[in-house]
């Protein structure tokens, strides 16, 4: 049996609060409140989703102000509330005023029950409507964060990290595997912070050889050396203000550690060539994919500079550490490359799925972005096959010889169930889930000996 609505009635009128229990009691579970104080209790209480108010409460019996004060602070509490005044017939403008400050609706008195019935409801609905959207719009962000998209408890962790160490001026090292993604972290932990609106500038420190890395980070003054035309700013000018992401940091050489260490020492800059240092507000976001602990055993690393850039640690996950967020990408992408190339692709093949989950990822996010833009442009079908992928038929991994089929009996079940399982027997919302039509869905929930439950509602036990 469904719990009634609660509706909150605020109002000092002891006898018209008797009436409105008995009128609606059977449809709705109805709490009551005479003044601002009672009001607000119950609010924090139960956060009853529709409330009718009184506009005349005293101390501002001939007034609007208190009730209009409750209104603002129901509102506070809980912002989806549908709030309906109920004013005399000569008080309009307080209701436009009511209205103006986010009640949902006016009713005028005398109440007429059947009136008030339908304003109800049509409250509720929208009540309803308002909270659905703000559920799906949470889980929306909880499946994608800053730019990054994953609902894994590794990715949630990271999220955490980033929101933890966003607001401040800490330097950061953000670590990880090639094609994890270590770029989108320093650029959601620079969104965070209060340099948002400042410069956001990366250089890559691995892919610039070693004779014009000092020049691209400090800058050079004329004259500096032979084809030094003019003066130029290097990338730490350039990020002043704002922030520097140092990218595969351990491929910095000895000698240039020595002067990054002394900018981040005093916060000046000095140019090739030149003779006096500039001050620069910089905050240092730094990545790598190599162990700096081993390399500062071996010597290619300054301990030092290490404790300076690493007063944060956030470690990026592997791809595949992060479970079901492995098809979460690729519906993503998916998306993205199809519309591209204008190819109206519907989503993944059974077999697409189980081989996306099986397959090992050894380049991690940027492999299966590489993956997914091939499978968009070989595909010949509505949905996305194996083969479209890559993957051929006899491997699916590197440590395991596994044909398709007996990758599919492995994981496909497993895929399905959890899917289903998420959706509580929603068979729509599992085949959106799985990229796979309901007809497709059903095939599989039929091989498997697997049950829906409720189609649209709630699951069975599987």
């Amino acid at each position: 049996m469904n719990t009634p609505a609660a509706i909150l009635l605020v109002d000092d009128d002891p006898d018209i609060r008797d009436q409105m229990q008995w009128a609606l009691m059977s449809e709705y579970q109805v709490l009551h409140a005479e003044d601002r104080a009672t009001a607000v209790a119950q609010t924090r209480s139960a956060m009853p989703p529709v409330v009718l108010l009184d506009l005349g409460l005293p101390p501002d019996v001939d007034g609007a102000s208190e009730g209009l004060a409750i209104l603002r602070e129901v509102l506070n509490l809980n912002p989806l509330a549908k709030i309906i005044v109920v004013t005399g017939n000569s008080d309009r403008a307080n209701a436009v005023t009511a209205i103006e400050s986010g009640a949902y609706d006016f009713i005028e008195k005398p109440i007429q029950l059947e009136v008030l019935r339908v304003v109800l409801q049509r409250a509720l609905y929208r009540y309803g409507v308002e909270q659905d959207r703000r559920a799906h719009q949470t889980s929306t962000e909880a499946e994608e964060f800053e730019g990054i998209v994953g609902a894994s408890e590794p990715m949630q962790q990271v999220y955490r990290s980033i929101r933890q160490v966003g607001p401040t001026a800490m330097p950061v090292l953000i670590t990880g595997d090639s094609g994890t993604g270590k770029e989108l972290v320093a650029q959601a932990i620079h969104r965070q912070s209060t340099r948002r609106e400042q410069p956001f500038v990366a250089i890559n420190c691995g892919a610039i050889p070693e004779n014009l890395l000092e020049s691209e980070l400090f800058g050079y003054e004329k004259g500096a050396f032979t084809g030094a035309a003019q003066q130029k700013k290097g990338r730490i000018e350039y990020a002043d203000g704002g922030t520097l992401f140092l990218d595969e940091i351990g491929d910095i050489p000895l000698g240039l550690q020595v002067k990054l260490l002394r900018f981040l020492q005093d916060h000046k800059v000095q140019r090739l060539g030149g003779k006096g240092g500039i001050s620069v507000d910089v905050r240092i976001l730094a990545a790598t994919n190599v162990d700096l602990h081993k390399a500062i055993e071996e010597g290619r690393f300054r301990e030092d500079l290490f404790y300076r850039l690493c007063v944060i640690e956030i470690a990026v996950p592997l791809l595949s550490q992060r479970g079901a967020d492995v098809i979460m990408l690729a519906r993503v992408l998916l998306v993205r490359f199809a519309a591209e190339q204008r190819k109206p692709l519907k989503g993944f093949s059974p077999e697409a799925v189980a081989a996306l989950q099986a397959y090992g990822w050894p380049g991690n996010v940027r492999e299966l972005e590489n993956r997914m833009n091939r499978a968009v442009l070989m595909a010949e079908g509505a949905y996305i096959t194996p083969r479209d992928l890559g993957f051929r038929d006899p491997v699916l991994g590197d440590d395991e010889a596994l044909s398709l089929r007996i990758s599919r009996r492995r994981h496909e079940k497993d895929l399905v169930r959890l899917a289903l399982d998420k959706h509580e027997g929603n068979v729509s919302k599992t085949a959106a889930e799985l990229g796979i039509s309901r007809p497709t869905l059903y095939q599989l929930l039929e091989r498997y000996g697997l049950k829906s439950g409720r189609v649209e509602g709630q699951a069975e036990s599987l």
